[in-house]
């Protein structure tokens, strides 16, 4: 634990580690593109990450690949955080997080549905690739672990994903929060958005919740403002009837 704080002690070594939670598997060369300083530095920072084992290393031929270790910060999580009230960390985190949106110029995006399921059933309506394919014609494919990438793929065969990003926050059956994102943009952080997903349960339904953060710009706003209605909208559809809409909602005219 000790090694672990002392890694986490350093700048450079914490922004190494957001680079890696936002893509893992990165090389030497991709995580010195955006650090001023020079390789032989960079690799002795991740000397220091990878014996308080924050990271690992896996050889890719010629290439050494660096991935994020979170059972560290997990324990440091469990023995620190999780004992000092997590809901009221999070509500001030959640505050934080909204007074940061109103200074910023980035629009937000909330859409609120009932439905008449459980919290698992919600869940594994937003997670599983073979239901998602069905309510919205891709399917969301990733072990869902934080810091584990995602991908919103086709259904045609062609294994072509038109979302990506990394997941963020993982609590089955009650939270999910993952980096939304352009695969041609998947290594720019500033171009990614953010979505959150709440399932909260009351006695036979359950409220879920999907807001849609660090959207780029007022485009992007009505994009997803017409996309998500159509989708929860099936989603709800298929829970609670067993079927989806007879026709796809986002073909409504009016878009």
């Amino acid at each position: 634990m000790d090694q672990v704080f002392r890694a986490l002690a350093d700048d450079t070594r914490r922004r190494l580690l957001d680079r890696l939670h936002e893509q893992n598997g990165q090389t030497l060369g991709e995580l010195c593109e955006r650090i001023a300083m020079t390789r032989q530095s960079v690799t002795q920072h991740l000397a220091v990450l990878e014996a308080a084992n924050l990271i690992s290393t896996v050889r890719r031929g010629r290439e050494k690949l660096h991935y994020l270790n979170p059972v560290p910060l997990h324990e440091i999580q469990e023995r620190w955080i999780d004992k000092f009230e997590r809901p009221r960390l999070r509500a001030l985190g959640d505050l934080k997080r909204r007074a940061e949106e109103v200074m910023s110029d980035q629009p937000s995006y909330v859409y609120v549905t009932y439905i008449a399921s459980t919290p698992e059933k919600v869940w594994d309506a937003l997670t599983d690739a073979d239901l998602t394919a069905v309510y919205w014609g891709h399917s969301n494919v990733s072990d869902w672990r934080p810091g584990s990438r995602w991908e919103h793929r086709r259904t045609d065969g062609s294994g072509i994903a038109d979302v990506v990003g990394t997941v963020v926050e993982s609590e089955r059956p009650t939270r999910l929060v993952a980096t939304w994102a352009a695969p041609e943009h998947e290594g720019e952080p500033d171009r990614h958005s953010r979505v959150t997903f709440d399932i909260r349960p009351h006695a036979d339904i359950v409220k879920l919740t999907v807001t849609h953060e660090d959207l780029g710009d007022e485009g992007e706003l009505r994009d997803v403002s017409f996309g998500w209605p159509a989708v929860l909208s099936n989603l709800k559809s298929l829970i609670e009837t067993g079927s989806p809409l007879p026709q796809e909602p986002w073909l409504v005219p009016g878009h």
